[in-house]
């Protein structure tokens, strides 16, 4: 009995560390991944040359965008797109990439924190 309990609680603490590093749904439909240890940005795709990323502290509370930095990398069809993020109202970042980029693609944000540190978001 004892061995079972002992398995539960393990296979629940292991499944519970990997939801909390996981990429999960934002509430304006993209992904919300770990910024460093502090930030997270929701990736927002929509098929479109437009890319909107969303930043919030380690609670999930917007942060406003003025004052950050950005640069985005997403892979589409085996091809690099690499192109700026700017601040827009709000907690929002967009910037323009060279091709469509469509839901689901993989990438990276490179986010510049004011006052100077910089950290990466995958998705």
């Amino acid at each position: 009995m004892m061995k079972l309990v002992l398995a539960a609680l393990m296979t629940v603490s292991l499944s519970a560390g990997a939801m909390a590093s996981g990429a999960e749904r934002g509430p304006n439909g993209g992904w919300k991944v770990d910024a460093g240890a502090r930030h997270h940005v929701e990736v927002v795709l929509n098929g479109t040359t437009s890319v909107v990323v969303y930043v919030s502290d380690e609670r999930s509370q917007p942060v406003p965008a003025a004052g950050f930095t950005a640069n985005a990398t997403i892979v589409v069809n085996g091809t690099t797109h690499r192109f700026q993020l700017t601040p827009a109202e709000g907690a929002r970042m967009t910037g323009t990439a060279p091709a469509a980029i469509p839901a689901g693609s993989k990438g990276a944000i490179q986010l510049g924190i004011p006052g100077g540190s910089t950290v990466r978001a995958t998705f």
